[in-house]
């Protein structure tokens, strides 16, 4: 049965580069299709608690358990992705599972320590300070979801410094009343630097030199990789090589301290995806937007109709587009087909070899997507292909968000998006869609001009802040 849903998920529009590619929105209308042509299917939830008693809920149909063992593979397969999707969009600290006590011991099995997504579950654990569960219920027990919305940001009186802290970069703005004075981007390598002081002593010499250009500071807005609670650094790969103990001395509070030091200054701090989404309504003067900034890893932000933060991770890095089990792996988390490797710097470098593009292996991964972007602009057919490539794996995979994000909007920004590349993504993933999924075809993609798509995140995380 797995074997037969994975041939009705062969993309009609593939990636040039990756004929293996198997995208999970068709991997999963096939299998929702193969339920209700059986005419067995059996209602199933997962609902997932977060901080404040929230809870989502999403509700599906699968072949009922244990009456044919493909039925049961194909659901497992199913679930379990499913499962990994929800929590990397949504976030929790409680799995809940109604609908199939069988699924539930085995998502229970795989979320323990030692299992398979024992990384997940962990990282759970660390984001909301408390040991992740599996809870395994009758259908009709799953809990209602409840949900709260936040509106953040568009504050624009007064002498402001928005920050952008990246993977490879570090950008930040000054404003005067919603002017730009300053503007700067500087190289840096956070994932590499296990001395929080490091970290600390880049933010600063950024900030510093914003303030020079205004007569006073009266807030900071920070745009930063990772998740972000109460503007406290819960879990950041930008921090990767600290040491837990100096994480929990030094890197919780970083940007409490960076405001501490400009003057104790009032300070927001935004995953740096929801700060893309919020700068794309703003311009659009419109919601349902879904913000994507491909740089050193995937950064993903949404606001929703309302024009509100919903609270949810966004972590769209680790959410698998790609249900090809045979799909390059995320070093980080041990998992195959997710984001990271697709919407990143890192979707370039996996994709150069498939082009006939040799890098060299001395050169840092920042260095290896700017190699490829320069032989874009001298018409490198090898590169042309690549950028065509990651467009229509980010048709796909816009195709996949929206059965779980409300989407009219999808902004792109982003070091990727630098360029011709950038071009060559947006139209690309705009075929995908009308090839397709017609019904999705209204979703419009934007591309900021080429400032915005560098800066663009630093800016707008500078209005993140009200004044007192």
């Amino acid at each position: 049965m797995i074997e037969h849903i994975t041939k009705q998920a062969v993309p009609k529009f593939g990636p040039e580069l990756d004929s293996e590619f198997r995208p999970a929105a068709l991997w999963n209308r096939a299998f929702a299709q193969a339920v209700e042509e059986s005419g067995q299917g059996v209602p199933f939830a997962v609902a997932l608690e977060r901080d404040g008693g929230q809870v989502s809920v999403y509700k599906t149909r699968l072949f009922p358990s244990g009456e044919r063992p493909e039925w049961d593979g194909a659901n497992w397969f199913y679930v379990e992705r499913l499962v990994k999707c929800l929590l990397w969009m949504g976030g929790g600290w409680r799995l809940i599972v109604g609908g199939s006590s069988t699924l539930g011991e085995r998502l229970r099995e795989a979320y323990a320590p030692g299992g398979g997504r024992s990384f997940d579950a962990e990282f759970m654990g660390r984001v909301y300070e408390r040991p992740f569960q599996v809870e395994i219920v009758e259908y009709s027990q799953v809990p209602a979801p409840y949900e709260r919305t936040e509106r953040v940001g568009g504050h624009l009186a007064g002498c402001r410094i928005g920050f952008d802290a990246g993977g490879s970069d570090r950008k930040v703005a000054a404003l005067i009343d919603g002017e730009v004075v300053f503007a700067d981007e500087t190289v840096w390598h956070p994932k590499l630097a296990a001395d929080p002081d490091y970290h600390f002593a880049g933010i600063m010499d950024s900030l510093t030199r914003a303030a020079a250009h205004l007569p006073r500071v009266d807030a900071l807005g920070v745009s930063s990789a990772g998740i972000y609670i109460n503007n406290r650094t819960m879990v950041a790969s930008l921090f990767l090589k600290v040491p837990q103990d100096l994480f929990e001395a030094k890197v919780k509070d970083i940007y409490l301290r960076a405001a501490q030091t400009l003057g104790n200054v009032p300070v927001v701090v935004r995953n740096d995806g929801d700060v893309t989404a919020l700068a794309g309504a703003a311009a659009l003067q419109d919601s349902r937007v879904l913000g994507i900034a491909m740089g050193t890893s995937q950064a993903a932000g949404y606001v929703d109709a309302s024009g509100s933060l919903t609270g949810w991770l966004n972590e769209l890095a680790f959410v698998p587009v790609d249900y090809n089990p045979a799909a390059m792996v995320d070093e980080w988390s041990g998992d195959y087909g997710c984001g990271v490797k697709y919407f990143s710097q890192d979707a370039v470098i996996k994709l150069a070899p498939a082009a006939g593009i040799e890098l060299d292996g001395a050169l840092t991964p920042a260095e290896k997507l700017a190699h490829v972007q320069k032989l874009l602009a001298g018409k490198d057919r090898g590169a042309e292909q690549i950028f065509a490539s990651i467009g229509r794996y980010l048709g796909y995979g816009v195709a996949h968000y929206a059965d779980f994000y409300e989407i009219k909007h999808v902004l792109i920004l982003g070091r990727v998006t630098s360029g011709q590349g950038g071009v060559l993504i947006k139209e690309q993933a705009e075929e995908v869609l009308k090839v397709e999924f017609p019904e999705l075809a209204p979703i419009q993609f934007h591309l900021p001009g080429e400032s915005d798509r560098r800066v663009g995140q630093a800016i707008a995380a500078a209005g993140l802040a009200p004044l007192p």
